[in-house]
This record gives structure tokens, sequence and C-alpha cells, in this order.
């Protein structure tokens, strides 16, 4: 599958298990004290099942809050609480260097993408946009993402929302930056379907909690970074 010609291409990456790997460990427990400090519960020892991949922060805090009784009303008016109160936390808590969390090959690969003035990098990321940031800077990799660009769970908690979002803020006097030639990159099927809810193209990676078999959706499946940019190579302009 060919890119389009007729302009730049605008990758849109995932953070969590497509760009780092278990770099997620101080964020949950930043969300954790987030619920504490505004809603004045404790999920440490529950067993809530809700697995977070591919999901928001805003939708994950809406799950345990559901389960824990809090009625949908005050989960809607201190969303924006939980969001400030989590981003202000793992500015307390997140590691200062993550570089050993970036997986394999993907420097290389937004390395080789910086060089190219036919490629726009950003962000398609559950995480709030303040984690996210963090969490790049910390890996040595947030330079490759320009501020005042990307979708983030603190611009919406449905992540179908978010690669429309991401375009309008690509493109141009009001214009979004055009579907055809716009690409997802994500490790799970919630990336995929968010993709596909924009119909835009998506190359889903190996490299999260889904093996290649969960993620057959996509536009194509890579196994790691060097995978990746292997798949990319064919598909954007020569």
């Amino acid at each position: 599958m060919s890119a389009d010609a007729r302009g730049p291409i605008l990758l849109l990456f995932d953070i969590d298990g497509t760009l780092l790997r278990r770099a997620a460990t101080e964020h949950a427990e930043a969300l954790r004290q987030a619920l504490r400090e505004v809603h004045g519960v404790d999920i440490a020892g529950t067993r809530p099942g809700i697995s977070p991949a591919g999901r928001t922060d805003g939708e994950i805090a809406r799950l345990l809050l559901t389960l824990l009784g809090i009625p949908a009303k005050q989960i809607d008016e201190r969303a924006t609480d939980v969001r400030i109160a989590c981003c202000e936390a793992f500015a307390q808590l997140g590691p200062a260097d993550l570089s050993d969390k970036v997986l394999p090959g993907m420097a290389a690969l937004l390395d080789q993408l910086e060089e190219r003035d036919d490629v726009v990098t950003s962000l398609v990321t559950g995480n709030y946009e303040a984690v996210a940031r963090l969490k790049l800077r910390a890996a040595g990799i947030g330079d490759h993402f320009r501020p005042g660009q990307g979708g983030f769970g603190s611009d919406a908690e449905d992540r179908t929302l978010l690669p429309p979002i991401a375009r309008r803020r690509a493109g141009e006097d009001g214009v979004p930056f055009p579907r055809e030639r716009t690409i997802v990159i994500g490790d799970t099927p919630r990336d995929i379907a968010c993709a596909r809810a924009d119909e835009v193209r998506v190359v889903a990676v190996a490299t999260g909690p889904c093996d290649a078999s969960e993620l057959q959706d996509a536009d194509a499946v890579a196994r790691d970074g060097r995978e990746l940019a292997t798949v990319l190579g064919a598909w954007l302009p020569a």
C-alpha cells in the first residue's frame, strides 16, 4: 500500500506498548493517588479486572470509579480535577530516566523519520498530555513530537475521537490533515479501532500486551520497531 505523494504523511504514534514498554507503573500510581485525592476512594487492594491497554486515562478512571459506586454525575463534574491531580502526582512520581524503556528499533526509527521533510511525527495516546510529555522527555525521545500537536486522553475519554483531534491540530488554515495521508501506529485492538473510526490507515506493532494474531484487523502488523521501519518504508514516498 503506497502513501499519497501529494504531501507529507502524518504518523500518529501511541506511547505505552508502542514506543515504551513497562513505563506505566508510576503512571498507574499517580492515577490511584488522584482518585483518592479527588473522590476519597482507594482502589489499592481491589481487583477491578480492567485492562488499561488502549484505554484513555479518563476512561480508566471512570471505569474504576463506577465499580466503586461513584455516580456518573460526580465523575463528570470532577473529571478535570482528576486529570490535574494525576498529572501533578506523575510529575512527582515519574522516573527521571526512562531511556531503558524505549522499545527496540523505535529510537532509530524516530531519528530516521526526523531527517525526512515529508513526514510529520505526532501522537495519539490515552495518556493525559502532561503525563505523555513527561514520559517521552524522560525516555529521551520527546523532541520528536512537537508541542501543540497530537491527540491525548486529556482531550477526550473516547479514544476514537483522538485521531480527528490530532489531524485537526496538524492541519492548516482550519482544514484537518487529510485522512489519506494519516497513519496510526499502536499495539492494541483499541488503537486499530480508533483508526478505523476515523477511516485512516493503521499499523499494529506486537510489542505490547497483544500478539500478532490479535492485531490482524490492522493494515499491517510489525513485530518490533525494526519491522515497523520496513513497513513504513514501503508506504512512505520514495
